[in-house]
């Protein structure tokens, strides 16, 4: 195809290969999206860390003491993680700007390319060899989860559908809910902790079977839909991936 191209009758052969990184720059573009997400998962862990939401706790190998504080672990890995994904940005950026003014042909400025393709390459690879075996050591509280999801009110729309499919319109069930939220909020309470006869007070159409209709379970396993939460899409997603990566 670099045949066919050209510019006042000029064949831009250049294109093959001996001018260009683009299989280098590819690469480093791939490293990079990979250590951002996995950059946005480190967040997530360090996060779940901590003692507001602990969530998980990571095994001794994988995390530090303080300096001062005796009480405190340290989630090293994944903050180092966060850290390095920027040294991987600047491994592409270091190639695009070596690349960027380049006549098109072979230059020695493409010598370049060596050190930030190899640091990319290394500091991707230890990134994954130290998570993965972090994550398998890992210890994971449900319970912590559940009480912070219900806490967090996140099946106020499942209440709200719950009322739709009584035959209340939307607009209205959403008013409802709000109200209902914000009358939990000033009591201290969850949606599922409400009693049946103050859930009355908002509207007749709620019932007995409301406490089903907004278990967390139920909201999970409601959303079988590709990329969602429910156990079996999840389960899905995993399959797939793994037949994807052999």
């Amino acid at each position: 195809m670099a045949e066919q191209l050209g510019f006042n009758g000029i064949s831009l052969n250049s294109l093959d290969g001996v001018s260009d990184r683009d299989f280098a720059l590819e690469l480093l573009s791939a490293l990079s999206i990979m250590m951002m997400h996995l950059s946005r998962f480190s967040e997530e862990i360090c996060l779940w860390c901590s003692w507001e939401f602990r969530f998980v706790t990571l095994a001794d190998r994988f995390s530090t003491g303080s300096s001062i504080m005796p009480q405190k672990k340290n989630p090293d890995i994944t903050e180092l993680v966060r850290g390095k994904t920027g040294r991987v940005y600047g491994d592409l950026m270091t190639l695009l700007t070596a690349m960027k003014a380049l006549p098109l042909a072979y230059n020695k400025d493409m010598q370049e390319d060596k050190e930030a393709l190899f640091d990319a390459i290394d500091t991707a690879e230890l990134s994954l060899s130290v998570l993965t075996p972090m994550l398998r050591t890992a210890t994971f509280h449900p319970a912590n989860m559940k009480k912070a999801a219900a806490a967090g009110f996140i099946n106020a729309t499942d209440c709200a559908d719950y009322m739709v499919c009584k035959g209340v319109p939307f607009r209205d069930a959403y008013g409802v809910v709000g109200k209902l939220v914000k009358y939990c909020i000033d009591r201290g309470v969850t949606l599922e902790e409400l009693p049946l006869a103050e859930y009355r007070q908002f509207s007749l159409v709620f019932d007995v079977d409301v406490y089903e209709a907004i278990d967390l379970l139920t909201c999970v396993s409601q959303r079988n839909i590709p990329g969602g939460p429910a156990p079996e899409a999840v389960q899905a997603t995993i399959e797939a991936t793994r037949v994807r990566l052999g």
